[in-house]
């Protein structure tokens, strides 16, 4: 059942530091843009994420729609152990990639490009195990979208339609955000740790409902009805944070200190 009004969340950094911490990408660490290419990453965002890294032991993954190619680029500078394309790949601590079975969904293909053909503000993004259809250039497609997949997805068994911001995605329904996050707590460095898992559309919803299944903490990004049980503003909040949280890596009396609380 969905909560339409999530508590706002306080952090206790203390209980933080024994956390792990799983955090989509789009929406939630990083502003929505037009296009997922013009997302900006700040140098200071870069800087955070590398000392809550070393502060939590290396507890801090990334949990996305995205490609991980995607992400190691957007990144640059720091690489994280991260789930991409909603749980069909990810790369785990020490490296290892792992991948899901694909799922055949040429129906699906065909499907999207003929109305990418038929409506240039549409815009189809290939991924492995994956396909998705932004219609953020035309919103006003949405029904047809979302009514033109649903009528493909009845000759793709085993796909499941996922509907995000502006974006409808068809993948393999063996995998998701639960599962990726599920996949990390039965490894070093996240076993036997509590995840607190952001994020901030449908998306992540079965993520924040699994994080909550195993007694962890599952935190909603801005608006709307949700099954997590906290809530912060914005990507722009969550970002403050992290900042705060990297000070304590950078600042050991600071840390000390939270550690006595």
């Amino acid at each position: 059942m969905q909560n339409a009004q999530p508590t706002d969340a306080h952090f206790n950094v203390h209980a933080l530091l024994e956390c792990a911490l799983f955090l989509d990408f789009d929406g939630t660490l990083v502003d929505l843009a037009p296009t997922p290419e013009e997302v900006v990453i700040s140098p200071e965002l870069i800087a955070s994420l590398h000392a809550v890294r070393d502060l939590l032991d290396g507890r801090l993954a990334i949990v996305s729609g995205r490609p991980i190619a995607q992400i190691d680029a957007m990144l640059a500078t720091i690489t994280l152990p991260v789930a991409g394309v909603h749980g069909m790949e990810r790369r785990d601590i020490d490296g290892v990639l792992h991948y899901a079975p694909v799922t055949e969904f040429s129906a699906m293909q065909t499907c999207v490009n003929e109305l990418a053909a038929a409506h240039p503000g549409l815009r189809v993004e290939q991924k492995r195990g994956a396909l998705a259809l932004h219609y953020r250039q035309a919103p006003e497609l949405e029904v047809v979208c979302k009514f033109a997949m649903q009528a493909a997805l009845r000759n793709c068994p085993g796909v499941v339609l996922i509907h995000g911001k502006m974006v409808i995605e068809a993948k393999a329904d063996s995998v998701n955000k639960g599962t990726a996050i599920r996949d990390f707590l039965a490894e070093p460095p996240f076993n036997s740790t509590r995840p607190v898992f952001f994020g901030d559309d449908t998306t992540d919803e079965i993520g924040f409902a699994y994080v909550q299944e195993v007694g962890g903490m599952a935190i909603k990004i801005g608006a709307g009805a949700s099954v997590a049980g906290y809530r912060i503003a914005s990507p722009q909040a969550l970002r403050t944070e992290l900042s705060q949280l990297a000070r304590l890596a950078q600042e050991p009396h600071l840390l000390s200190i939270a550690k006595e609380r």
